[in-house]
């Protein structure tokens, strides 16, 4: 990417990346279409163009978009009665296309239907045979922004792909449409069926709703642009003025057996994204043996939530939970430590003293910033139909 962007050929052209994704902040947006149409841009220049999957809904102009481009045929799965379609996984690989067109990055495979439990697992699959895919996904499902989403809309969000995932695209593109629009779509019939329509525009489709997800939306994008940027400046050494733009912030999430763990993650990673810092997640075991502990099925669900977020997972043991967060936060250079709001009763806080309080005291006293968020109860993402495009 470096040398393209130094290359002083003002006709040199940036070749098309083998991943690509097609981001949007609701249904309806257009990102299958996009997705369609710059498949079939590439089939007429003579490229080997298959749908891997494509969701239409049932919307005639999606439908109209495939045109001519051949189609890999869908697996039939009997689940618990019913019959379903999903990607077929070994069709796609055994065709070996040059480019495979799948939509819904985050859906949730039927069981039994593929070795994968997500469609990303098996575009990464697809990718690592050395076969480009095209992708579309929604802003509510990328995983640090899921909570968010929730928080914004009322509505739960069960359809989760991490983080690395889509910042591993070359490229992402956003499919803006203002919330005017996407609620003219909405009422016209050209999102939901007529049945649907009433409930949504009073509900995930309200205007406030689709202003803060298309917000949202730009700033995740523009993150990616400005990582992009930082990484052309840092390639053209000290003269180019690399310094001046990379901050060099390095948070710090402390993980209790509190509940809200995810909540507080998700939030961590949020301020690491727009700070450009590194995120790193700590577990620290107590010594005292009335502390609550995290059973070992949770402790690695959550593990995994901090490497989907992009961050490290580190734990430690200490008698002295207050000091081992500020010790470590010291020996790794970090910048901000995130904590979530204590739950220990009044009582306790008298006898001990706030961990919090501690932690407060013993950061100030090295000159770490510290942020204190409040917990929510946590919530798992489980399988679900994704929103359509």
């Amino acid at each position: 990417m470096n040398e393209q962007m130094e290359s002083q050929d003002p006709d040199e052209v940036r070749p098309t990346g083998r991943f690509r994704v097609y981001l949007g902040a609701a249904a309806g947006v257009g990102k299958t279409c996009a997705m369609l149409d710059e498949g079939w841009r590439r089939f007429q220049r003579g490229a080997d163009v298959v749908v891997g999957f494509v969701e239409t809904h049932k919307r005639p102009h999606t439908i109209e978009q495939i045109r001519d481009l051949p189609i890999v045929p869908r697996k039939q799965v009997e689940y618990r009665g019913s019959q379903w379609e999903e990607m077929d996984l070994e069709a796609v690989l055994g065709r070996r296309p040059e480019v495979a067109l799948i939509d819904e990055l985050a859906h949730t495979n039927i069981p039994g239907s593929g070795p994968h439990e997500k469609r990303w697992q098996d575009v990464l699959a697809i990718l690592d045979a050395g076969i480009a895919v095209i992708s579309t996904v929604n802003i509510q499902h990328v995983e640090s922004l899921a909570d968010a989403v929730e928080t914004i809309t009322g509505a739960p969000i069960k359809e989760r792909v991490p983080d690395w995932v889509v910042r591993r695209a070359d490229q992402l593109e956003l499919i803006d449409s203002s919330a005017d629009q996407l609620r003219r779509r909405m009422l016209h019939g050209n999102i939901y069926p007529a049945t649907k329509v009433h409930a949504a525009l009073s509900g995930f489709f309200r205007t406030e709703n689709l202003v803060a997800l298309r917000e949202l939306s730009l700033r995740f994008v523009a993150d990616e642009t400005e990582e992009e940027l930082l990484e052309f400046l840092r390639s053209r050494g000290p003269s180019g003025g690399s310094d001046v733009w990379d901050t060099a912030e390095r948070i710090l999430v402390a993980v209790t057996g509190a509940p809200g763990n995810d909540a507080v993650i998700r939030r961590a990673a949020r301020i690491a994204a727009r700070s450009k810092a590194e995120l790193l997640a700590l577990y620290v075991v107590p010594g005292d043996s009335q502390a609550s502990q995290i059973d070992t099925t949770r402790l690695r669900e959550l593990e995994e939530l901090v490497r989907d977020v992009g961050g490290a997972w580190l734990s430690t043991e200490a008698e002295d939970v207050a000091s081992a967060i500020v010790t470590t936060a010291e020996e790794r250079q970090i910048t901000q430590i995130v904590l979530g709001t204590s739950n220990r009763s009044s009582l306790h806080s008298l006898l001990r003293g706030s961990i919090i309080q501690q932690i407060l005291r013993k950061a100030g006293d090295v000159g770490i910033d510290v942020h204190v968020i409040a917990r929510k109860p946590d919530r798992k993402g489980g399988a679900g139909a994704t929103e359509g495009d």
